[in-house]
């Protein structure tokens, strides 16, 4: 296919294609219910889930391979699909239409290399933008945690590409695009998603329409907490300075994260950013290089991001560092539903933890192994990990006095 083709038929396979009913951006983005309540909830975003097909064609932006110039914003405008029934079906008609990614309320599944341009908004914008997909959910939580999802991915892009954020709705010129102003200033298209979904779903759950403007204000967020620069920061050196609310929660203390290729662009603190006063910023060891293995005890949630606690060394009395989770990759853990009926072994020096080993939710220890051997549970969750060695292993999640917990698939015999 060659480079900007223009889409002629994107109703059959599941784009908006809602007339332009000329929605404007003009709507009060410092106030908005539904960012009000992802910060208030602490709704914290997805992380970005690779699925690349190889099927899809790989034509170069206008300007290169790897140079997008911005991010485009749809949805389905189909309110009984899944995301993976959406990927699916575009694998099957890509040769008509498809995207780099899809966002719901729970995921965000990169499907096609963002390095190269995608078939979904027509010309001209195709050779110019990454594009992703939203698919309809249906409450009031999960709309607000696939907005958080969608804004942080719109950032992330940005981020990658070293692009800054400029709303394009107001004069056709910018790196965030709804469909629906790619519509009204580059043509190619008559759609206007995500406008209405936005609008309606918004006014149907939080009361009031959510607008473009507003998402806007999210991707800035986003962008203002993963976009770090080196250099210290002393917040007494500011007036009236509002520090950031962060929740904490310990893990193990001796989980194992490795070093993402990404770690240059982020730096080292002694708090989370913007947390308190007197925060300042380091810079990374001299033998701190990407898969550089390190030890992580604790992890903050900030109103948008995800920051971890690390050290160099497995001592407990090496200098701690925090850290965005951009800096970090750690083990891949796929969740399926299971009803397998598993018998703790015995002898075993071990315990069951709220959540699994190594995964970038950190865990705690919660019973003792030796306390339940021999007892025969029914797991309601497998969690199969491939850990930063390749190597895969397997967790169950089983109910122990009420209590959800994970236990290695080693440490019991299946039925």
């Amino acid at each position: 296919m060659k480079k900007g083709r223009i889409i002629t038929s994107l109703a059959a396979l599941g784009f908006a294609t809602v007339a332009m009913f000329g929605f404007g951006q003009t709507a009060n983005a410092s106030s908005s219910a539904v960012n009000n309540y992802i910060k208030s909830h602490n709704i914290s975003h997805a992380k970005v889930t690779s699925s690349v097909w190889s099927g899809f064609p790989k034509n170069k932006y206008r300007h290169g391979k790897g140079k997008p110039e911005g991010v485009v914003v749809h949805e389905t405008a189909n309110n009984s699909s899944t995301l993976f029934n959406e990927v699916a079906f575009m694998k099957r008609n890509y040769q008509n239409a498809f995207v780099h990614t899809f966002v719901d309320a729970s995921r965000i599944v990169n499907i096609a290399n963002t390095n190269y341009l995608s078939w979904g908004a027509g010309y001209p914008a195709n050779a110019r933008y990454v594009q992703f997909e939203q698919v309809r959910v249906h409450s009031k939580s999960a709309f607000a945690h696939e907005v958080a999802n969608a804004a942080y991915y719109t950032a992330y892009i940005l981020d990658k590409y070293n692009l800054k954020p400029n709303d394009a709705a107001y004069d056709g010129k910018g790196t965030v695009w709804a469909h629906y102003s790619v519509a009204k200033f580059l043509g190619g298209s008559n759609h206007s998603d995500p406008v209405e979904y936005y609008s309606a779903t918004g006014k149907k759950y939080f009361g009031a329409k959510y607008t473009m403007a507003q998402f806007y204000t999210l991707v800035k967020e986003y962008y203002n907490d993963i976009h770090s620069t080196s250099g210290s920061i002393n917040a007494n050196s500011k007036k009236n300075v509002k520090y950031a609310k962060v929740s904490y929660s310990a893990g193990s203390g001796n989980e194992i994260a490795k070093l993402s290729s990404k770690k240059s662009s982020y730096v080292l603190y002694n708090h989370v950013k913007n947390s308190q006063a007197n925060v300042k910023s380091y810079k990374w060891p001299k033998n701190a290089k990407t898969n550089t293995k390190v030890y992580v005890d604790a992890v903050g949630k900030k109103s948008t991001t995800t920051w971890y606690r690390i050290r160099f060394s497995a001592s407990t009395k090496a200098k701690r560092y925090w850290v965005y989770s951009g800096a970090l990759k750690f083990a891949n853990v796929n969740y399926t539903d299971s009803t397998a009926r598993v018998t703790v072994k015995s002898g075993i020096n071990d315990s069951t933890r709220n959540h699994v080993f190594n995964s970038s939710y950190l865990s705690k220890k919660v019973t003792k192994l030796s306390n339940i051997a021999g007892q025969t549970f029914t797991a309601d969750k497998l969690a199969s990990m491939t850990d930063l060695n390749g190597k895969t292993k397997n967790y169950y999640r089983i109910n122990v006095n009420g209590k959800s917990q994970w236990i290695y698939a080693n440490h019991v015999t299946v039925e």
